[in-house]
């Protein structure tokens, strides 16, 4: 059963009344603040004989739809011998408001179990992980990651992909994707991940995102297609179809949060992808609608995407899944823009008082990209 908003808030101001100081890795840091050498040593250092943080400093803080720092480390004589890193990315659930956005349907634990379960598995391009813990009571989590900042490129609105790094980019969606695909540990091991559907219902209904995306979609009149904002009563009964799809798709594991801020470059060209608090089980059509639609300019998407989605196929199946019909895929992705529509308008339409998730430029210009998409694939005539 999904969390209420009333069980958060009372387990938080519980373990805010009474905070720990966190001494070991199985102390769980009710802030970054309360972080001490002692804990850094043993979650980073455990495994080398005698290293030790000297001491540590917290960089600027980045509040979203979790809570973020970079930490900077001076280690002593051992660890630096060992190469310990001198700094590390953290993201975590310390705030109420992040416990509330990604805790009532599973997001906390979703992206620990990832990195804790998936990551060794998949063989996907991501942060590597150095530790990864929530508590499933209060919600509270840590994550500990390499710092990519000097390694790689991380995308922002102004990045111009070229039509390598889409077609990168759907290598990794197809190995992630084909890893698992009706796979009978989906009901087994990996029943930890929810259902894509669930998730949604649980965003939507228990979270009050339907009223932010229906909200979002009218202030966003002005970058919606005229046709399409005409058959505006139309839009949120076809994003529930979109979802309730997935009870009866085959599914696999997906990311569920593609868009283009959460890629990154390396230096050879590949790309990776951060953020895998929406790891789901679903159909990777939600992934390919999403990627696709806010990766490019509606140009080069209109140039691109039966391309990208042919080279998916190709690889999906190189990577152990079945042979994919063109045709199904391509229902499929028009259909599930509607879901990928879902998470910027309801980014947009949250009411004055929810936390700033993205600036709202930002979901402007991702609800122009995949409402274009929309319209020029008739997709809310899909569905029959």
């Amino acid at each position: 059963m999904p969390v209420t908003f009333e069980q958060i808030k009372a387990r938080f101001e519980a373990e805010q009344a009474h905070p720990i100081v966190p001494r070991t890795r199985e102390d769980m840091p009710p802030n970054y603040e309360s972080i001490t050498a002692e804990w850094l040593t043993d979650v980073l250092g455990h495994a080398v004989p005698g290293a030790a943080v000297v001491s540590h400093r917290l960089g600027p803080r980045d509040d979203g739809t979790s809570n973020r720092r970079f930490i900077y480390l001076e280690w002593n004589e051992a660890g630096q011998a060992a190469g310990l890193p001198a700094s590390v990315f953290c993201k975590g659930t310390p705030s109420l408001e992040s416990r509330y956005m990604l805790g009532m349907a599973g997001g906390v634990q979703a992206e620990v179990d990832f990195y804790n379960v998936l990551y060794p598995e998949v063989d996907v391009i991501a942060p590597t992980p150095l530790f990864a813990r929530y508590h499933p009571e209060t919600l509270n989590s840590i994550i500990v990651l390499e710092d990519l900042s000097e390694k790689v490129s991380f995308n922002t609105m102004e990045t111009d992909l070229e039509f390598a790094h889409c077609q990168s980019q759907m290598r990794l969606l197809a190995q992630l994707h084909a890893k698992y695909y009706t796979s009978a540990e989906l009901v087994g091991r990996l029943r930890i991940f929810t259902k894509w559907e669930d998730f949604f219902r649980i965003v939507a209904f228990d979270a009050g995102f339907e009223e932010a995306c229906i909200r979002g979609f009218s202030q966003a009149e002005a970058v919606v297609p005229a046709r399409l904002f005409a058959r505006e009563p139309e839009v949120w009964p076809a994003t529930l179809r979109a979802a309730d799809m997935h009870e009866v798709m085959p599914r696999g594991i997906t990311h569920n949060d593609v868009h283009l801020k959460n890629w990154y470059i390396r230096p050879d060209g590949e790309m990776g992808i951060n953020d895998w608090q929406n790891t789901c089980q679903g159909n990777g059509s939600r992934d390919l609608a999403y990627c696709i639609s806010t990766a490019v300019t509606p140009e080069k998407r209109r140039q691109w995407e039966r391309d990208l989605l042919a080279y998916y196929i190709e690889e999906f199946a190189a990577r152990g899944g079945p042979r994919l019909d063109f045709d199904v895929v391509f229902k499929w992705y028009r259909q599930q823009l509607f879901a990928a529509l879902a998470w910027w308008s309801g980014t947009l339409g949250q009411p004055p008082e929810a936390p700033k998730m993205q600036p709202p430029e930002t979901s402007l210009e991702f609800i122009r990209r995949t409402c274009i998409a929309i319209d020029d694939l008739d997709a809310l005539d899909s569905f029959g």
